[in-house]
């Protein structure tokens, strides 16, 4: 499986109707090195124009990979690296997703993962590989120095979190379950 970040572009058929396009094609996915089972779909709706969600991972042994879409509106979504011992822990990559460019990131297993949305009454959806599981939920505050993530705030907007986001741990008193496999952080666009 691949430990990389994935910026995917999947394609769009369309006419004078409007369009088509295949979001999720298990065969597909593997020529991608995502081998991934995908056993629990989640929706949100952010109603506020920098609606911040993250930075969330789970625990091993109910670990998470997610492959995220934004369906209405805009977000910028993140991926930071935390897996100890490698060399980019700490580090982050963003992309902007969209309904309109109908882009999709792939964050594997040993990355925390937020988003700010960028327009009102945006929807995110993501598939996630294991269900829920409360007590092996965890994440890193959004706003840690060390991570200095340039989130793309409108002018004059302040980030409107959840109560238990506004509270999360920062990443130096993170104690990581989860290993280095060789692959350092980058994002790659497919």
């Amino acid at each position: 499986m691949t430990s990389k970040v994935l910026l995917l572009h999947p394609k769009r058929f369309g006419d004078d109707r409007g369009w088509f396009s295949e979001v999720y094609n298990e065969k597909a996915f593997a020529a991608y090195d995502i081998h991934d089972r995908f056993v629990q779909d989640n929706h949100s709706l952010s109603v506020p124009i920098g609606t911040l969600r993250g930075l969330h991972f789970q625990t091993p042994p109910y670990a998470q990979a997610k492959l995220v879409r934004c369906i209405r509106g805009r977000i910028f979504d993140v991926a930071v690296d935390i897996r100890r011992g490698s060399p980019t822990f700490g580090r982050w990559v963003g992309a902007e997703l969209s309904a309109e460019n109908g882009h999709q990131l792939y964050i594997p297993i040993g990355f925390a993962h937020g988003f700010v949305t960028l327009e009102a009454s945006t929807e995110v959806t993501y598939k996630v590989s294991s269900l829920y599981s409360p007590q092996n939920d965890g994440g890193i505050i959004w706003s840690d120095s060390e991570l200095s993530i340039e989130w793309p705030l409108p002018m004059g907007v302040a980030p409107i979190l959840s109560s238990k986001d506004g509270q999360l741990q920062r990443l130096r008193d993170f104690d990581s379950p989860f290993d280095y496999d060789g692959i350092p952080l980058e994002l790659a666009e497919v």
